[in-house]
């Protein structure tokens, strides 16, 4: 059974039709999904065993990607800018080829796991850069993308969490687990990523699309529903976290749950 049409937030699992370098959390939480929502109130509290800012100093390099990710960070999702119109656009189009988008407004955004018809709604939990990261992740990892939208790979719930909404919550949780919203980040994962993000200016956009696939990994080993949703998110959290401080991972390819993807 698909969703098309459905106004709930927890869907059910659909079937296809076809074949680089300061937002507010009390905001950002309010902009999502009712059930996700609540939870990122818990998933996104930042651990500091450490306040890892009084260990390091930012190279200039890192500092200046750290401000253009930041940037990003900061634009919010704007319906009467053709630019983010056109990005709307473009991620129908990535997502559903053979389907004509009728509107930006429309119905048919039920299909990818918006609570309404209108996406912008549910933008305001992480702003532009979460479309940003869904037409990086569509475009470089094409086939994840689809498995992930149309819940291809595994024993799925009878209930699954949202597609499109989940990944306006995957980017909201990034920025807080790295930090992201701070002058220099002041825990070891988010000094961490600088390092990565000065080598790839894509490194937040690449980290988005394995935290990604690595959410749907363990929602499959937790055999998780929708009202999981919270646990799972908590998990993928310690894991990515766990994997980014690891020694011999020298660049986000390095990362186990990267060989998760596939093109």
């Amino acid at each position: 059974m698909d969703n098309r049409g459905a106004s709930f937030v927890a869907v059910r699992r659909t079937t296809p039709h076809g074949e680089t370098c300061n937002s507010n959390s009390a905001e950002a939480v309010a902009g999502s999904a009712a059930w996700l929502g609540r939870s990122l109130s818990c998933v996104c509290v930042q651990r500091r065993d450490s306040d890892a800012s009084s260990f390091f100093d930012l190279t200039l390099a890192q500092e200046e990607c750290l401000q253009r990710l930041q940037r990003r960070i900061d634009v919010p999702y704007d319906s009467s800018i053709i630019e983010h119109q056109e990005a709307l656009r473009a991620l129908w189009n990535v997502a559903f080829p053979e389907e004509e988008l009728r509107g930006l407004i429309s119905e048919q955004w039920k299909e990818m796991g918006w609570q309404g018809k209108d996406p912008s709604t549910d933008f305001r939990g992480g702003g532009f850069i979460s479309l940003e990261n869904f037409l990086f992740f569509a475009r470089n990892f094409p086939k994840s993308f689809q498995d992930l939208l149309w819940k291809r790979e595994g024993d799925r719930s009878a209930w699954e969490y949202p597609f499109a909404v989940a990944g306006v919550n995957i980017t909201f949780m990034l920025v807080q687990m790295l930090d992201l919203e701070a002058v220099k980040p002041r825990t070891l994962v988010g000094a961490t990523f600088l390092k990565f993000l000065e080598e790839n200016e894509s490194a937040f956009d690449l980290l988005y699309c394995i935290a990604f696939k690595l959410m749907d990994h363990q929602w499959l080993s937790m055999r998780a529903s929708y009202m999981d949703f919270n646990t799972v998110m908590k998990s993928t959290r310690r894991e990515l976290e766990k994997e980014l401080l690891q020694e011999e991972v020298l660049r986000l390819e390095d990362l186990p749950s990267y060989k998760l993807l596939s093109r």
